[in-house]
């Protein structure tokens, strides 16, 4: 399976990586805190060239050059650095008997302050050239990234554990990286706007039905009803329905290109 292939080679890599970084002292807070770095820089260069023109053009000698939007390129870059900061904190923690309470505490709070800084970015970049859609829709993809986590955190008060759902911080943060590469922003905030809010309604879901006493089948595999096994966003990582629906979200956010303009929220308010 594919999952399973590029997660294995992953975590070699990640642990290779962390075992070095132990042996030269570094702290599973420090990798943490540079994280936050590096996405902080993300923001800045999304708040300068989010929607910024790029594309095939034709030079006058009819040679096709493309023109990629560098800001965007360099927001790529940065937030590959902050999710290798994301990994390793981790590993370095277990490789080298690190685990602190606090650093779960840390690392888990300054996801969120990532989360934020990505899409008041996009935002800013959209706000300051008057696009109400393309401002607001970064304000649901936080909104739904926030609830995510509050969900689990409160429902993980009342019953044993709460991690149902596709769209988990791994998940969004990979969607964010093929947009942002791919240069394809819009298309991300429609995204991420709308299906991480399907992995808030499960949640809310599994709760109520584990509160109401019931034993809800997790795992479609396990599940007597053909319709379930169908439901790939249901089935855990690293198994080849996960992978599916994976690869179909990576090719939307890839090359499924919606324009930034017109501003239907602006249109429909008429101004």
């Amino acid at each position: 399976m594919i999952g399973r292939t590029v997660g294995t080679a992953v975590a070699r890599l990640r642990d290779g990586i962390a075992r070095g970084l132990v042996r030269a002292g570094a702290t599973p807070n420090m990798l943490t805190v540079a994280g936050l770095v590096f996405t902080l820089a993300a923001g800045v260069c999304l708040a300068l060239g989010a929607g910024a023109p790029f594309g095939w053009t034709l030079d006058p000698g009819d040679l096709c050059h493309y023109q990629p939007n560098a800001w965007l390129l360099l927001a790529g870059i940065l937030l590959l650095l902050c999710c290798a900061g994301d990994m390793l904190d981790g590993a370095v923690a277990r490789i080298g008997g690190k685990s602190t309470t606090f650093g779960a505490f840390l690392d888990s709070t300054l996801d969120r302050f990532s989360d934020f800084v990505i899409y008041f970015g996009i935002a800013f970049y959209f706000a300051a050239r008057g696009n109400l859609t393309y401002a607001l829709l970064p304000m649901l993809a936080v909104f739904a990234a926030l609830m995510i986590s509050y969900t689990r955190a409160r429902a993980e008060d009342l019953i044993q554990f709460c991690t149902v759902g596709y769209w988990q911080r791994g998940e969004r943060m990979v969607a964010v990286l093929i947009a942002v590469i791919w240069q394809n922003v819009p298309m991300l905030l429609w995204h991420q706007a709308l299906l991480p809010m399907l992995t808030v309604w499960a949640r809310i879901s599994y709760t109520r039905r584990v509160a109401a006493g019931q034993k809800p089948i997790l795992d479609p595999r396990q599940s007597p009803r053909r319709l379930d096994k169908l439901k790939c966003w249901r089935y855990p990582r690293a198994t080849v329905p996960y992978d599916l629906i994976t690869i179909a979200n990576m090719v939307v956010l890839a090359f499924v290109r919606i324009p930034a303009e017109p501003d239907p929220v602006r249109q429909l308010l008429g101004l």
